[in-house]
This record gives C-alpha cells, structure tokens and sequence, in this order.
C-alpha cells in the first residue's frame, strides 16, 4: 500500500455495525448462530441441530394412529378395570367428588400451579449458565407448553420439544439445551429419591413395608447407577466417543450436550439449584394433600408425609414412556398404594385418584392448549433479546 493511500474505511452501513455488536454481545460459544429469521433460514446451520419442524408439530402428532391409540386405550383399560371390581362403587364416585370443599380444592390448583414458576426459574439459571440470559416469564412459559406436550403424546416428547422452542426462539444450540433438560431430570430423580425415603420412613415410622423397602431399593440402586454414568462422561465420554468410528458431527453433539449438562450445574449454583427443586416438589405433595383434605373422607388421612410418599411415587410412574402422562398407570399405581399400603378404600382412593389427575393433566391440556394456540413462540417469535446480559441470579 502506498503511504500516501488512505487507510481502507469500514464501508458497511451503521445498521450492520450495529447489528453485528449485538451479535456479538451475545455470541458465547456459537458465534456463527444468528437470531431470528436469519438464523432460522441459514445455510451454515449445524447439522447437529437441524430439526424438521413438522416432525414435532402437535397436530400432526395427534393424527397419528399410535398417538390416538396410546391416548384411548389406557383409558379403556382402566375403566374395565374399575367396573370389574365391585369395590369401586362407581355409582357413588360423582356425589363423592361433588361433596368436595372448593377453596380446598382451588388452593391444590393453585399449589400446583405455583410450580411453574419454580421450573421456569430453575431452567432460567440452568440455561443461563450456558451463557444466554433467558427470562423466567419465558423459560415457565416454554415449560407449560411442553406440559401439554407430554399430556397428550407419549414417549415424553415435550422435553424435546421444549428443546425446539428455545433454539427456534434464541441462539441457544439444541444439543446444549438437552443438556440441561437432562440435568434437570437428574435433578428430580435425586429429590423424588431422597424426599420419597424420608417421607415413607416417616409415614410408617421405620416399620416399611417389603413392597415398599423394594422400590425404594430400586430408586436408591438407579439413583446410584446414575451418578456413576456422570461420573464417567464427565472423565470418560469425549474419549470413548472419538475412539469409537462415529461422524465427526456426533462428536460435536456430545461436547455441546456435554457443556450443557456441566456448564449449568457448578457448586456455587448447586444449593439454590437444590432448593428450587424441593420447592417444586413440595408443590406436587401439597396438590394432593389438599385434594384429600378437600374431599374429606373421614377415614383418610394420609398427612403430609403420606401425600409426599404417593405425589412422588405417581409422579415417577410419568416416567413411563407408554403413554402421555403416564394416563393408565400413574392411575392404576396410586389407586394400589393407597389402597394396599395406606388401607384407603377402593371408592375413595379412586375419587382421590381422578380428582388430582383432573388438576394435574385435565387441566394442562385446557389451559395449556390456549395457551400453545396464543403463544408466538411456537413461532419462534417470542423471545426478545434483552439489552444486558443478567446476573445470573436476576429474576427476570
């Protein structure tokens, strides 16, 4: 260049200067990652995170023959099962639930309701310690929209779907979002694991019974498995997965997912993390306590301790991928331990049973369906990028 050249001026257009400093301020791992219609529409999109948005659209979900089947038969099959049984007395079952008090009964719709915030809350810090500052109000808005998900397709596909949302809504990978949906479990396992021991040791005073020693020996046995699979990817996985003849791009999945899962969980974060995740439990112990204080069957009382023994056991049986929500077994599953374990009668364990899974899934895919029907981020149009990044401890 000759000395008296003038020195080359950036010629783009304040817009575009701009416009890439935001990028940037938001740029943590994955630079190339653009927000909006630019980066839904890129041609360097990783193929890691490439996801065909009609497979996981809900209504063409709901269309398939096996979605309708794992809805409908269940529900057949429990219902034969009822009638089989005389114990039931389902002529009875309607004045049982009628009979109910209603501010018992808005108060376990209101506790459980509660929840979402919390969850929201928790994948907010989780998400936020992979370097995106999502918002509560959006992480608990995403979270109940993957609820009904889960409520009406099995397989428990609302956590992939929650997963979609946020990267078709920000510049967060997906790979990485797995990771934190996968600590989130791990988290929940723990909780339902230790809460489920001291609420059943308390329930029955050091007297368990076999089938209960059992299945806590199951949970304590998995939870176990499960720390030791941590373990291992967290010293081991990257050098099994490159010593293994897979496309370079798995590997880029799993560091991604890898980040996810450690990045988002350190020690200074773990107690409010831990505290959050009792809190949301609490909540779905709570559900119930009061459904059965407000049917008021007087030879049931459960306690707090009881209801956090059967809330987490149902809640486990969601985990059953057969069908949404667990709807069949989760039933089935309660209705056995408060009849076998806490001698509840047939017909009111089955009004129990009914009226918590009316709160906790029937009213899911009311509210939720509005909410799936107004919400712009199923769109990928409804997050904004906030002008800072937050504390991580920011409730915004």
């Amino acid at each position: 260049m000759s000395e008296l050249e003038p020195p080359k001026r950036d010629r783009r257009s304040g817009f575009e200067r701009r416009l890439r400093q935001r990028r940037r301020k938001f740029e943590v791992h994955e630079p190339e990652q653009r927000s909006g219609a630019d980066r839904r529409t890129s041609a360097d999109r990783r193929q890691t995170d490439t996801i065909n948005a009609d497979s996981l659209s809900l209504g063409r979900r709901l269309r398939q023959p096996k979605t309708i089947i794992s809805l409908v038969l269940p529900i057949v099959l429990l219902i034969l099962f009822v009638r089989s049984l005389p114990g039931f007395k389902l002529d009875e079952l309607p004045g049982n639930i009628l009979r109910a008090n209603a501010l018992l009964l808005l108060a376990a719709f209101a506790i459980f309701y509660a929840g979402f915030p919390l969850r929201g809350l928790r994948w907010s810090l989780l998400i936020r310690a992979t370097g995106y500052p999502l918002r509560v109000r959006d992480g608990t808005e995403i979270i109940f929209i993957s609820w009904l998900v889960n409520c009406l397709v099995p397989a428990k596909l609302g956590d992939l779907y929650r997963a979609y949302l946020l990267k078709i809504n920000s510049t967060v990978s997906l790979s990485r979002t797995f990771g934190t949906v996968f600590i989130e479990r791990v988290l929940d396992l723990f909780a339902i694991v230790v809460f489920g021991l001291a609420s059943g040791y308390w329930s029955f005073r050091g007297r368990l019974p076999g089938e209960v020693q059992v299945v806590f020996a199951i949970g304590v046995g998995f939870v176990t498995l499960l720390a030791a699979g941590l373990l291992s990817m967290r010293n081991f996985g990257r050098r099994v997965i490159i010593a293994l003849p897979l496309p370079h791009r798995v590997l880029e999945f799993y560091d991604r997912f890898e980040e996810g899962v450690f990045s988002a969980v350190g020690l200074r974060a773990l107690p409010r993390l831990i505290v959050i995740t009792g809190l949301i439990w609490a909540t779905e112990a709570m559900r119930l306590f009061f459904v059965v204080e407000a049917l008021g069957f007087p030879d049931v009382h459960l306690g707090i301790s009881g209801a956090f023994f059967v809330a987490l056991t149902g809640s486990l049986l969601t985990a059953v991928p057969l069908t949404p929500a667990g709807i069949g077994v989760v039933e089935t599953g309660v209705v056995a331990i408060l009849t076998l374990v806490y001698g509840v009668g047939q017909a009111e364990a089955l009004a129990i049973t009914l009226v918590d899974r009316a709160i906790s899934v029937l009213s899911i895919i009311v509210l939720g369906s509005i909410a799936y029907s107004i919400s712009p981020k199923r769109r990928g149009s409804g997050i904004d990028e906030p002008s800072a990044t937050p504390e991580p401890g920011a409730l915004i």
